[in-house]
Formats: structure tokens, sequence, C-alpha cells
């Protein structure tokens, strides 16, 4: 195993909360009711699909960039509050760190809303930090993984990548990764090369080690 690398929003840390009251904020800004229906569509994509998607269900001629910049405000200012880590997470960053694992914090969200959560797990925990701003294309195209498995100097095939969300495992599979999904709002399921599981709690090195190729 050469790396191992973190999805963010869900499965580190529990922001979907979090973005679900921005994302009703922003939308009641742009006079539409919004629901955690409409959220599921967005777990796991980008900052401007979530825009043009808001933007296409209020029907606002409200700036595209206007609303981007309600809803990072939004983000950053409840952040800064604090933020939960999952249950497991932060024990299994330090038995990957006990045992030497290049660790990669690989996220859809934006630099500065990144910034913002690492302030409270600790930025130090994570040898690379790859982020919507480093990439051309987001989950879930592979580029992110393979982005990080390049500055970890890795094998993607050697790597196993902690998920959450349907367009990140695709994005992780589609890099040639091993991955280990913990479903937050839409399920996952179970296929090769793949482990489903409700908790960090129930995930260890040795695991991760035991989905990789002999």
């Amino acid at each position: 195993m050469e790396a191992v690398f973190f999805d963010m929003d869900g499965l580190l840390v529990d922001t979907e909360r979090v973005w679900l009251e921005v994302e009703t904020e922003v939308m009641g800004r742009l006079g539409t009711n919004w629901t955690p229906e409409h959220q599921a569509h967005l777990v796991g994509g980008s900052m401007e699909r979530t825009v043009d998607y808001m933007l296409g269900v209020s029907e606002s001629p409200v700036p595209a960039w206007t609303v981007r910049e309600w809803m990072v405000t939004g983000m950053v200012a409840r952040l800064a509050g604090g933020v939960r880590i999952m249950p497991g997470a932060a024990e299994l960053l330090d038995a990957l760190r006990d045992e030497g694992v290049p660790v990669a914090l690989v996220t859809s969200s934006l630099l500065e809303i990144a910034d913002a959560v690492l302030k409270h797990v600790g930025r130090e925990r994570f040898d690379v930090v790859v982020t919507a701003d480093d990439v051309v294309r987001t989950k879930p195209d592979p580029e992110p993984y393979l982005t990080a498995a390049d500055l970890v100097k890795a094998e993607p095939v050697r790597c196993v990548v902690l998920e959450d969300s349907p367009n990140g495992v695709a994005a992780a599979t589609a890099a040639g990764c091993a991955v280990v999904a913990v479903p937050s709002l839409l399920p996952v399921e179970p296929a090769p090369g793949r482990l489903v599981v409700p908790s960090l709690t129930e995930v260890t090195p040795a695991r991760l080690r035991a989905l990789l190729p002999s």
C-alpha cells in the first residue's frame, strides 16, 4: 500500500449538513425553497455544478459568480465555529501515520473551504491536499486521484481511496484505486475492489491492504 486518499465532505468530516444549511440559505436569497432531495443531486460534486443546478432550479437572474461567493462565504463562516470529525477518521489517520503510509486529502471543495476544515482537523495530518483549485476536472473524473497519486509518487493500483459518495467512488475506481465506501446521503453498492462499511471505525490499515492485489 503506497498511499491512502481521504475524501473530505461526509467522509472525513460531518459537513454535508453544513452544506445543506448554506444551500438552503442561498436558495432563500434566490427566492426558492431547497430540500434534502435537491442536495442529493449534488453530493460529491463541484461548486460549479452546484451553482449551475441552483440557478437552474431557481430560474434566478443572479450571476453565477455571486451565488458562488454566497456559498463560499457561508461555508467558511460556519466552519469557523468548528467541525465534527467523523467517527474513526482521526484514529485511522494516526494509525497510517504511525506506519509511515503517505496520506492525501482529495476533495471537490474549493481550497478556501478545505483550509477552513483543516484548521480544525490539522493540515499536518496530510502529506498532500488536492482541491478543486488544483484540477481541471473534478470528481467523478479520475483527475483528482491521479493528481494525488502523482504528488505522493505512488501507483494508483497500490493506493486505497476512502469515499462517501457515488461520484467519489466513480472517480477513485476510474483512477485504478481500491475503494472503501462509507455512504452518507446516497447508497453505494459493493463491487470488486470495493469495501462498503457503515463507519470508519471498522477500517484499519490492515483491512485497507487486504483490498489491494497481491
